[in-house]
């Protein structure tokens, strides 16, 4: 990685109907294809929750896959907050909340 890239770190909440449709593996292969470090993991009220980092090129890239989701996935809404990067390297699978 160039040291002019900026890095960027979000946390991504999709909604809609998201879940038992492959929707964290989708954003797995997304994250590890763009090198982002971070993790995935369903919530309690339907909803997919991510947090990503990595180059700003590279997080827009994930952004625009979580944005359209999985065949089958039917993506209502994306929120997007600035964060911290996770503490972890690598793109991990987290339990639901």
């Amino acid at each position: 990685m160039a040291l002019n890239e900026d890095i960027t770190s979000l946390r991504v909440h999709v909604h809609g109907f998201v879940q038992g449709v492959g929707f964290r593996e989708f954003l797995t292969i997304s994250a590890e294809q763009n090198r982002l470090d971070g993790w995935v993991r369903n919530r309690a009220d339907g909803s997919v929750e991510a947090l990503v980092s990595g180059t700003t090129k590279a997080v827009e890239v994930f952004v625009a896959s979580a944005t359209r989701g999985p065949a089958g996935a039917r993506v209502s809404a994306v929120d997007l907050h600035n964060s911290e990067p996770p503490a972890q390297k690598g793109f991990h699978r987290r339990p639901s909340l």
